[in-house]
């Protein structure tokens, strides 16, 4: 680490810069396919419940490395682990593009998974490294604009791809930036003696159970809602495996002798804390990503390069912010900032529950506005907060579990939204047909002005009525529908309010000395 009033070098910055580079490509990949999975899909012949694990391989695999990153450093060397995962990356981002069948296609999206999960908390391992303290908010700024920026552009980069070029260019779009991560990292970072002694002591048990748990957890927050939940044995068994294996995790790590993750640094306020709120923003931050592109396809009948449109509100302001936060960050109150950001983002929440059948592009661009402030007023702090004082390998396994606090907040984020969605959509159906039929006399007044509608079209009088029906029951479904999306706004809405009492659980950092610690 460098010392304290160390005057940060080109290099420094190229390595840090590496890091972060590598970290965009991995996090853009989680959301870059979601706007054209039924393009992707069509094009290997899968359905569009067999195209869900294009998504959920990568989020299985990645959440299986992200908690292995540090030990996995220590091990091999950061240049060797970072410049070799990085490559894969590219390699097995070709090969998705590649790909000619479902199973090529998830086999090498969990390859991306692998070696993506590697490149994020790595890249803040990197700031602690080489910027002293008084420099590292300005590379704490840069990788949470980075874990904030990359989710909100990735379905508008996706979809215009998509519907420009090819789905292909999703996967090509790496490999111009990995070849540059790959030159930067291996000239910018110094070369570390590996610790392969490492490998054959590490805790196996715990590895092998934290392997299991998890991703049997993410398989079953990404397809409970399509397999009807536990109606499906597959999930059941799933669930019981990940509640095993996380069971036999936690008790691993907080016994051993030598954990490959130091779960205890949870009992840190500020790790643990920043690793809730983060929960919690992962939840709520691509919850919203996903609602937007939801509804707008689902009720506006949008394609992805027009969906993607709308969610770039969410991602390109954020820029602008960028050269403020170190600014900020120094002179504010890092806790403030992270409550400002999380007022910001739960307000826009609260605009979107007035939404109606006519809530498009236009209604929603002030409340992406809100959200593309209040990201990175939350998520930038809450990354310097989650690593104050620790050393270089406490700050390793800190930026592993916020990393998959934040994973498993979106996960959990997403499955209750998809729930939520279907079911107050058929609450809003129900109650609205009812009404429909205690007030009969205005339902057949509404029924024969649709029928006369269509019979004026040439349709013969048993066609037209029909037809009317299915219009009306068509809007009243649109209309559940729209209820259903601003019920689930409400719904990140208040878990935003809640979480800010979280903050009080925060310390607030030493002056001055905010990420200065013992560097082994």
């Amino acid at each position: 680490m460098k010392p304290v009033d160390a005057t940060p070098t080109l290099r420094d910055w190229l390595a840090v810069g590496g890091g972060i580079l590598g970290a965009f490509m991995a996090i853009l990949d989680i959301q870059i396919t979601n706007a054209s999975l039924a393009e992707i899909g069509g094009a290997i012949g899968a359905t569009p419940a067999e195209g869900s694990w294009i998504s959920t391989g990568y989020l299985m695999a990645e959440i299986i490395v992200i908690p292995l990153t540090g030990w996995l450093a220590r091990t091999f060397g950061l240049r060797r682990f970072l410049s070799v995962s990085s490559a894969l990356f590219i390699g097995f981002s070709i090969l998705c593009a590649l790909s000619n069948s479902l199973g090529e296609m998830i086999l090498w999206r969990a390859g991306q998974g692998i070696t993506g999960g590697v490149l994020i908390p790595t890249a803040i391992t990197i700031v602690r490294m080489r910027l002293p303290p008084g420099k590292q908010p300005v590379g704490v700024a840069l990788f949470g604009m980075v874990a904030t920026f990359a989710p909100a552009i990735g379905p508008t980069v996706g979809g215009w791809l998509t519907e420009n070029w090819s789905w292909h260019y999703i996967f090509y779009l790496n490999v111009v930036p990995g070849i540059a991560a790959i030159a930067i990292q291996l000239y910018a970072l110094d070369r570390e003696k590996p610790q392969l002694e490492e490998f054959f002591k590490a805790d196996w048990l715990g590895i092998v159970a934290m392997a299991i748990g998890l991703s049997s957890l993410i398989f079953v927050l990404e397809e409970g809602q399509r397999e009807e939940w536990f109606d499906s044995s597959l999930i059941v068994a799933a669930s019981i495996a990940s509640f095993i294996g996380i069971a036999v995790f936690l008790i691993a790590e907080l016994t051993t002798d030598r954990p490959f993750i130091n779960l205890r640094l949870f009992a840190n306020p500020s790790v643990g804390g920043s690793g809730i709120l983060m929960a919690v923003f992962g939840a709520t931050a691509f919850g919203s990503v996903y609602l937007i592109p939801s509804y707008l396809a689902q009720v506006q009948g949008y394609n992805a390069q027009q969906i993607g449109e709308v969610v770039m509100w969410s991602g390109i302001p954020q820029l602008f912010l960028l050269p403020l936060m170190p600014f900020l960050m120094r002179r504010v109150d890092l806790r403030l900032l992270v409550a400002m950001g999380l007022i910001l983002f739960a307000v826009s929440c609260f605009i979107n529950v007035d939404m109606s059948a006519d809530t498009a592009m236009d209604q929603l661009i002030l409340p992406q506005l809100l959200r593309a402030a209040g990201q990175p007023l939350a998520t930038i702090p809450l990354t310097q907060l989650s690593v104050v004082g620790l050393t270089r390998r406490d700050t390793a396994d800190s930026a592993a579990i916020t990393s998959v606090m934040r994973n498993l907040g979106a996960s959990i984020g997403i499955a209750t939204l998809s729930t939520a969605v279907q079911v107050r959509e058929q609450v809003h159906f129900s109650v609205i047909a009812e009404a429909m039929s205690q007030n009969s006399l205005r339902l057949q007044e509404r029924l024969q002005a649709l029928a006369a509608m269509f019979a004026g079209r040439g349709a013969d009088l048993e066609t037209a009525r029909q037809q009317g029906i299915g219009m009306l029951a068509q809007q009243v479904r649109q209309s559940a529908s729209v209820m259903a999306y601003a019920d689930s706004f409400w719904i990140l809405g208040a878990c935003i309010v809640a979480s800010l009492l979280t903050l009080l659980i925060l310390r607030k950092p030493p002056a001055g000395a905010a990420m200065a610690a013992d560097a082994h």
